[in-house]
């Protein structure tokens, strides 16, 4: 008797099928329960045109730079300067704007290759002079912002033409803020980038295993720079991009840019140990940062706790993404593993602890908020 044979795409569990898109499923997962937490909440003032406005202009001044980093980590890199970068863009945009009489596009156009020179240099520094890239970008970081401190003197550069204000928080053509567009075409751009090129290939080979790919023929510290290159111009992007949306520019600007990038790279399933990339998880990953964000101004909750919040969901994505690795890596079932292994029962409950520890703080710290304080 003939026996058939199953196909082995129909076999597939549902865990097993859902395995690739993980990156994406993950933050969204947490982007709808926000949704129906503030639904439940504060759905009148959170679900506002202005306030979902307020929430994708948020966003959209990060998406560059989740973009490209998303080609450095894949590349078991970190850019730790890219705040500085962002803000010693912006003011040197503006002296050109202000004190030398440059106009805007021109002077836009410098700041991108400011941007890409400071890159350039981050680059140089880890692969010449093989200083790790954490420590070479923060001590860049140190330089940029001290140079930016040293041109501005401590002046607030303000009111731009037309044209950088529109780049900033103009209205474009297609129902959607200019910056909006921008960030959305950045992460189309890079998408293309990652699929489509020997680039995009060779970033996740250099990241996967950088002596092999050596071994193969790619110039992996050159590809190295070019990654580096990249992300300082979409720094420079973004801090122009920020001196129109404040119509202001100081050397002080953009303090915590590294962070909240790098957070949203990573909560978007791009791997801190290479080899596993996703621009759209990455644009997923800053929704979630934003919306987040949102919601906890939106509820009063202090700025403190903000960074609570914000560094739980960081530490719970981590965890989750590092186990599914260490799965593949042991040659475990992944996600279909992680959610059928009756063994796993401890690692569930630490889950619902983390869970549950989040949904405590937000509490108290909703409590908090709602306290009036005694003036004087």
């Amino acid at each position: 008797m003939a026996t058939v044979k199953q196909d082995p795409q129909v076999s597939r569990s549902m865990g097993q099928r859902l395995e690739p898109y993980i990156s994406f499923i993950g933050p969204m997962a947490m982007i709808i329960a926000i949704l129906l937490f503030m639904a439940a909440v504060e759905p009148a003032r959170y679900f506002r045109a202005s306030n979902l406005n307020q929430i994708l202009l948020d966003a959209a001044l990060y998406m560059p730079m989740a973009m490209a980093m998303t080609f450095v980590i894949t590349q078991r890199g970190i850019d730790l300067s890219i705040g500085s970068v962002a803000a010693l863009s912006g003011v040197c945009m503006a002296f050109l704007i202000k004190q030398y009489g440059f106009s805007a596009p021109v002077a836009a156009l410098i700041a991108l290759a400011l941007g890409a020179l400071m890159g350039l240099i981050n680059g140089l520094v880890i692969t010449r002079l093989k200083v790790p890239d954490l420590i070479g970008t923060l001590a860049m970081d140190l330089v940029y912002r001290g140079i930016g401190l040293v041109i501005a003197k401590g002046l607030v550069l303000a009111r731009f033409p037309d044209l950088i204000t529109e780049i900033g928080r103009g209205q474009s053509l297609v129902y959607l803020p200019t910056p909006v567009v921008v960030g959305l075409s950045s992460m189309v751009m890079g998408y293309w980038v990652l699929t489509r090129t020997h680039f995009g290939r060779y970033t996740i080979a250099i990241g996967s295993n950088p002596e092999a790919s050596d071994m193969t023929g790619i110039d992996v510290d050159r590809h190295r720079v070019y990654a580096y290159v990249f992300m300082g111009t979409m720094a420079a992007l973004a801090g122009i991009m920020l001196t129109g949306k404040l119509n202001a520019i100081q050397a002080t600007s953009a303090p915590y840019f590294n962070l909240h990038v790098i957070a949203a790279v990573v909560v978007g399933g791009t791997s801190l140990f290479g080899g596993r990339a996703s621009i759209v998880g990455s644009l997923a990953g800053v929704l979630l940062l934003s919306m987040m964000i949102n919601a906890l101004v939106t509820l009063r909750i202090e700025f403190f706790w903000q960074s609570v919040a914000s560094g739980a969901v960081i530490i719970f994505s981590v965890a989750l993404y590092t186990w599914l690795q260490k799965k593949d890596r042991d040659g475990g079932s992944g996600l279909s593993g992680l959610i059928s292994n009756p063994r796993l029962l401890k690692t569930y409950r630490l889950a619902a602890i983390i869970l549950a520890v989040l949904i405590l703080l937000l509490i108290i710290g909703w409590l908090f908020a709602g306290e009036t304080r005694p003036s004087g």
